[in-house]
């Protein structure tokens, strides 16, 4: 707020602020775009700020920042992304990363304790942005005035402490975990909800938590105190920052640059708009301009308030929240409480804290970015004061719309929101005039992080008469809809001002709003957009519409955003309600079958665990990015970089050594080329590699490069399976993998009595979106070698391919992997050509390379998931029994095989869930231009079990039967089963899907649910329920695996395995069956022995044969392993434990192997698993049950609770499994419901960035996620009775999705009422996935005016 108390201000010549307590001075910055995390990065050892999306759409790279008031001598704290923040803008500042709580040499803070206590860390990439953000949560909390908390406790409420995490994204855990962190927090937390967790079993205590002390951490050293004593401003001599103290010294800087020639001068304040227009340009000069108090303040003159243009939108919302004078309650004050709410939903916390009103309006108007502000202050009659030059001008906010684009020599000022009284302005001062104000938007994320697909917002004064409601006066805006800024429905308005409200009054005023909103070409789904229009406009006015005598007024005043119509009870407080994890721990193996944490989670949370790319550089460490193919099938004839100064070399296929292959990726089905020859396959192929001295460099070079291409005399180019069809254009499926047909189509068609011929299933693309993108090291070693350091799946593999590029032997490449952050297949096969590229640029240039693939480029050229065309035609009887199936699926492989050959054999394990009689198939695996295709976590599973329920949906709406009963109708038979699945299928006892159908019909409550759904249905206009009951079967198969254990002279053990750990506990399992194993020795205290147990980073020189990590099995592989070798080293101590016994008594660990070195018993043993092939393969099975709502007016959908049962075996360690359960149901979400994955013409990628690809979040999950693990029983051919969890969860999903279809079928049979139809025989496809735009077009565009029109034909 306004403080005219004068500051003192001291100008600073050096940069000077602290990181984690530490001074830190800085007599230049070179370049001054540099970012507080490249700085932390690449020149402190503070590594735990992660570099992810380098958007600020991800939360990785956030950090505390902490400054002094110098007015109010108090420090401020907020988190921001360290990825936009530019380093000279910290200057006087503190700031704290997750380093700075706590570490493994001086103790964890309370919060890395209880992210590893919660389970709430699997690949713990983004866990130190997790824990920071959490940590401002709490540190903020303790300044506000509310009462005490326990001891132990902070300030925060539950559904704060939730939202504190809601600007972070996480691809692995599922998000559950992570809640119940930051709920454990919550003054008014209750601990029995709080889920799984290694602090108690029962009996949920507060002093049983690792103890929180809000004055532990020091965030603002006394030092750096002392030195800000005045406002300290930052001026380099070198002229290229600026920090100018007021508005005549900013104007007169700005005529004195704009003099100077060839200068480009860029004005920063909080710099987040870089992270949607990424910066490709140099700047010279940089003009900060938040110390300019005109700009910095907020001002009120009575209900009049203006906003100063460098005001973050963080402090205006706590300006708009403050309490004023009662007696403008029915005016402004409601207004801005409003307005503050809608903010609240922009972006996220760590860009509200610095992005500006004034940057917001003036990307909207320079750049037509999608504003939310530009709407709301254009609701409200807006002005705006520019500067230009030293000239200052005051417009509306629609003229400064309407203005020609503004350019670095105009300054937005300040933003005026004038008294908005209903008395006030030449409004009526009738006694019944009242104030209306709404705002409105629909995003993919309720929470923010998000762009709308449109908002609005609506002022209104209308009059309450005796005749009833008349509209005094209205503005309607609305923006984001693609047009290039923020509009009024100028028609709309002037069509409702002076009329009285009804019900024929708002249809009129709807159809006449369809044809003012109206997107340009090019802008996705206008009609819907359109829609939405209508839809919140009808929102805004017919509450206070008198119909046939009823009062439609909503049955709370919530101030929201969403629907009012559709407001459930106010709407929920926290996001997530109470959940159960039901797990039975195992004692029998101790300590496997335990829910032991996580080996690494705790320096996951404090950042001190080390990935690729926190590696130091080496001395004389080149960078390097990918120029990759914006065309699918073209000559590449020349490259032209814009900075070619800034770049050391480009690499391309002619650089490979002779005698080398230009080959990038290695499979059993092919090879793929590293870089194109001289024509492009595909969109995103590798055409060349730039090396520059800095990442940014090397990015920056590649995306300004000019590709020249030439399509003259080519065949155009196949970006389709229809066109692959017509041209023939197939990859060959092995004949030993491609499956064996069940019984004869002909004939069960025979006895069908209903048939289905024909229909179509389109399924996407799905991208992998790990935090960690691609990344390598690769440094030239003596003697002509290589070492790489790779974040890989299959370090063997790509040691092959490196040492096929280089024509060097294998044992040149020495590939090492300590750990990955996620990788869900991504990292497999795709992350060969980023190390091989590495290797030849380093090998080429005798120096060391690295690369750290900024997101956009990863999205592009790593591709994902499958796409898919189906057709199917199916026989049934009248019961619902299939009889015959056939179906033919086109799988969109892309430019080369990859591993797609393979995908038909995994699609038919989860095709044949049901006994579909006669079950027939013709599966062909396309050519096409565009990135190949690879596998993605459930590869092929997850889109075959879909089909699979799509089919019986289908069979369900042709016979008006509920899809349960027909569900069930085709479950197996233990003898159907076998027929399906042959040996696989296992014994009968092992076939558990019956009993957790059974089991999970009861556990959910479902058929009282599903009452309370149809009562629910009946009474709701404008929202409806599903709810569906699906059950999975998904055989996996284990691979061959290297294993090795070392007992050291102390006793600590060490274990290598061919396993990479991505997150999925590899290391936590293969830790416990180590101990288990060993425990066999029975030497005394034994039970220690856990934490002697290390596991060690993956290297191909010291372990060979380490394959493949992927399939879900690796993990019980790699324990299998250990478990050879353990015997082996018990058999060689047992022996020799006796011996020493008879000496000594007592036998301790320690002295068995001190005996055993004085007898040189050889210590280190090695293994390689091979399964036997007639237990190689097994079916996982489980069943989800999901209820949903759709919102009619948006196509919003909210889950609103998951329940799953889960059949693990004898799980290895249920918390670990737990955790893959919920976070692949989760990713599956993303695929089902989503994770648009758009293209362009040419096949290329567009949903290429968080802005724009949408992964689940906290606020998409289901609002309630239960799971249980169900403990079979012994397995004998399983690794100790244990089966996979890591995939198989993931297709249950699709319960989601069917849930969905189920509640936009209430919806669909309403609205053929409204037109007087009959629904019943009526079916549909949803597509996946099921996108607001999706099923809010399958509710009826148009559902408004169908309504309205129903309401007219009544009266």
């Amino acid at each position: 707020m306004e403080d005219n108390k004068p500051t003192s201000v001291e100008q600073n010549q050096k940069l000077v602020f602290a990181v984690n307590g530490e001074r830190i001075e800085l007599s230049s910055v070179d370049p001054p775009s540099t970012t507080l995390l490249q700085f932390l990065r690449s020149h402190t050892r503070f590594k735990s700020v992660k570099l992810s999306c380098g958007e600020g759409g991800c939360g990785g790279c956030n950090v505390l920042l902490s400054k002094f008031d110098t007015k109010n001598k108090q420090v401020v704290d907020y988190t921001v992304s360290s990825c936009l923040t530019l380093l000279c803008s910290v200057n006087g500042c503190s700031i704290t990363t997750t380093e700075g709580l706590g570490n493994i040499k001086d103790g964890f803070h309370s919060i890395h304790q209880r992210f590893a206590g919660f389970h709430a860390s699997q690949c713990g990439f983004c866990t130190p942005g997790m824990c920071v953000s959490l940590f401002s949560a709490l540190v903020n909390s303790d300044k506000i005035h509310r009462p005490e908390p326990a001891s132990g406790l902070s300030k925060l409420t539950a559904s704060e402490a939730e939202k504190s995490i809601s600007g972070n994204l996480c691809r692995c855990t599922g998000y559950r975990p992570i809640a119940d962190v930051c709920k454990s927090f919550a003054a008014d937390v209750d601990m029995e909800d709080l889920g799984l967790n290694s602090f108690w079993k029962k009996d949920a205590k507060l002093h049983k938590l690792p103890f929180y002390d809000p004055k532990q951490v020091i965030t603002y050293p006394e030092f750096l105190k002392k030195e800000c004593e005045s406002q300290m401003v930052l001026n380099y001599q070198n002229n290229s920052w600026y920090s100018p103290l007021s508005v005549e010294e900013l104007g007169s800087l700005l005529e004195s640059i704009s003099a100077e020639n060839g200068v480009k001068l860029k004005l920063v304040a909080g710099n987040t708009g870089t992270g949607y227009y990424k910066e490709t340009e140099y700047y010279n000069r940089y003009i900060d301009l938040r110390f300019i108090p005109d700009l910095s303040t907020i001002r009120k003159t009575g209900s009049q308030i203006e906003i100063g243009a460098t005001v973050s939108i963080s402090e205006l919302i706590l300006a708009l929240k403050e309490e004023r004078n009662s007696d403008l309650i029915l005016g402004g004050d409601v207004v801005f409480k409003k307005i503050a709410l809608h903010l609240e939903k922009i972006a996220s916390k760590s860009i509200r804290n610095v992005a500006t009103i004034g940057g917001n309006l003036v990307l909207a108007q320079r750049n037509n970015f999608p504003s939310d502000i530009a709407t709301i202050l254009l609701a409200v009659r807006s002005k705006v004061t520019i500067l230009t030059g030293v000239k200052k001008e005051i417009l509306t906010l629609e003229e400064f719309l309407e203005k020609p684009a503004l350019d670095s020599r105009n300054v937005l000022l300040s933003v005026v929101i004038p008294s908005l009284k209903p008395t006030e302005n030449g409004y009526s001062e009738h006694i019944k005039t009242k104030l209306l104000f709404e705002t409105y938007r629909a995003s993919s994320r309720p929470l923010g992080n998000a762009l709308a697909y449109l908002n609005a917002a609506f002022l209104a004064e209308i009059c309450n008469g005796d005749d009833g409601v008349v509209i005094n006066r209205i503005r309607l805006a609305f923006g984001s809809f693609g047009v290039k800024h923020a509009i009024r429905a100028s028609k709309v308005e002037n069509y409702l001002v002076g009329k009285k409200l009804s019900v024929d009054l708002i249809y009129e005023a709807v159809k006449l709003l369809r044809v003012a909103i109206s997107s340009e070409n090019g802008t996705s789904h206008p009609a819907y957009r359109s829609s939405l229009a209508v839809s919140f406009l009808f929102d805004f006015l017919f509450p206070i519409v008198d119909v046939d005598g009823r009062n439609h007024t909503p049955p709370c005043d919530y101030p929201g955003t969403g629907s009012r119509l559709t407001n459930d009870d106010c709407e929920r407080m926290t996001l997530l309600s109470s959940a159960k994890q039901l797990i039975e721990s195992s004692h029998e193996n101790y300590p496997v079958g335990e829910p032991v944490i996580k080996s690494g989670a705790a320096i996951q949370a404090s950042g001190e665990a080390i990935y690729v790319d926190d590696i130091p550089s080496p001395l004389g460490c080149l960078h390097g990015a990918f120029i990759y193919s914006t065309k699918p099938l073209a000559r590449v004839k020349n490259i032209k970089l814009k900075y070619e100064n800034d770049v050391n070399s480009i690499v391309t296929f002619q650089d490979i050594p002779k005698g080398g292959d230009n080959i990038g990726i290695k499979t059993g089905f092919g090879p793929e080329p590293l870089f194109c020859n001289e024509l492009t396959q595909c969109t995103g192929q590798a055409i060349a590699f730039v090396v520059a001295e800095t990442q940014k460099d090397a990015d920056v070079a590649a995306d300004t490069a000019i590709v020249d291409y030439d399509v003259e005399g080519l065949e155009p180019p196949i970006l389709t399976v229809e066109q692959a069809v017509e041209k023939s254009s197939f990859f060959e499926v092995p004949s030993f993998l491609y499956p064996s047909q069940v019984g004869e189509f002909s004939k069960g068609m025979a006895e069908s009595d209903h048939q289905i011929y024909s229909v179509e299933i389109r399924l996407p693309s799905q991208y992998y979106f790990y935090m960690e993108t691609q990344t390598t090291l690769a440094i030239p070693d003596e003697d002509n070698c290589m070492v790489v350091y790779s974040s890989i799946q299959a370090p063997e593999y790509a040691q092959g391919v490196i040492a096929r590029c280089l024509n060097i032997p294998e044992h040149n490449v020495r590939v090492i992997t300590r750990r990955v952050g996620g990788g869900f297949g991504g990292k497999a096969m795709k992350a060969m050509p980023v190390a091989t590229a590495c290797a030849l640029a380093a090998y080429k240039l005798r120096r060391p390379v690295r690369t750290y693939v900024n997101r956009k480029t990863d999205m592009i050229m790593t591709a994902g998931r499958h796409p898919m065309k189906i057709n199917y035609t199916v026989g049934f009887k009248s019961n619902g029994k299939i009889t015959a199936l056939h179906l033919d699926i086109l799988i969109n492989a892309g430019m080369s095989p990859d591993v797609s050959p393979i995908i038909p054999w995994h699609m038919i394990g989860s095709l044949k869930k049901y006994n579909f009689g006669a079950f027939t198939f013709d599966f062909k695996v396309c050519k096409t231009n565009h990135s190949s295709k690879s596998a993605m976590r459930a590869p092929g599973e997850v889109q075959a079990s879909f089909i699979a329920e799509a089919v019986i949906e289908h069979v369900a709406s042709r016979l008006s039967l509920d899809v349960g009963l027909v569900r069930e109708m085709n479950f197996h038979s233990f003898d159907s089963l076998k027929l399906f699945y042959g040996n696989t299928a296992g014994e009968p006892s092992e076939y558990t899907l019956p009993i957790i159908w059974d089991k999970l019909m009861k556990s959910s409550n479902f058929e009282y649910r599903v009452e309370m759904i149809n009562k629910f249905n009946k009474n709701n206009i404008w929202r409806k329920k599903g709810i569906s009951r699906i059950p999975i079967l998904q055989d996996v198969s284990l691979r061959a695996t290297p294993g090795k254990v070392s007992i050291l002279n102390d006793g600590s053990v060490v274990v290598e395995v061919g396993g990479i750990e991505l997150g999925q506990g590899l290391w936590t399992k293969v830790k416990q069956m180590t101990t288990y194993c060993l425990s066999a020795v029975q030497c005394d205290g034994v039970r220690g022995l856990l934490e002697k147990v290390r596991v060690i980073q993956a290297d191909t020189l010291s372990m060979v044969q380490g394959g493949l990590t992927a399939g879900s099995t690796t993990s019980e592989a790699s324990c299998e392993a250990v478990r050879l070798c353990c015997n082996v080293l018990v058999a060689r101590l047992v022996s020799l434990k006796e011996k020493v016994k008879e000496q000594t008594g007592s036998v301790s660990w320690e002295l068995l192997i001190r005996h055993a070195n004085m007898h040189s018993v050889n210590l280190s043993a090695s293994s390689f698993f091979v399964p036997e092939s007639a237990s190689m393969r097994y079916i996982n099975y489980g069943a989800a049950v999901s209820e949903v709502e759709v919102n009619l007016l948006t196509g919003e959908t909210k889950i609103l609770q998951t329940d799953i049962i889960y059949d693990c075996g004898q799980s290895l360690n249920p918390a670990v499994d737990l955790g893959q359960i919920e976070g692949a149901f989760v990713q599956g979400i993303g695929f089902f419901m989503t994770e648009e994955y758009l293209t362009n013409a040419d096949g290329l990628l567009v949903a290429d960035s968080t802005w724009t690809y949408k992964i689940p979040t906290i606020d998409t999950i289901p609002k309630q996620l239960n799971v249980q693990i169900l403990n079979s029983g012994h397995h004998k051919n399983r690794v100790l009775s244990s089966k996979a969890s890591g995939e198989p969860p993931l297709l249950l999903a699709a319960s989601v999705h069917c849930a969905t279809r189920a509640a936009i079928k209430e919806a669909r049979n309403q609205l053929f009422s409204w037109n007087g139809l009959d629904a019943l025989d009526s079916f549909f496809q949803l597509d996946v996935p099921a996108t607001m735009p999706v099923v809010k077009t399958l509710c009826g565009l148009d559902n408004v005016e169908f309504y309205l029109q129903s309401l007219l034909s009544r009266s």
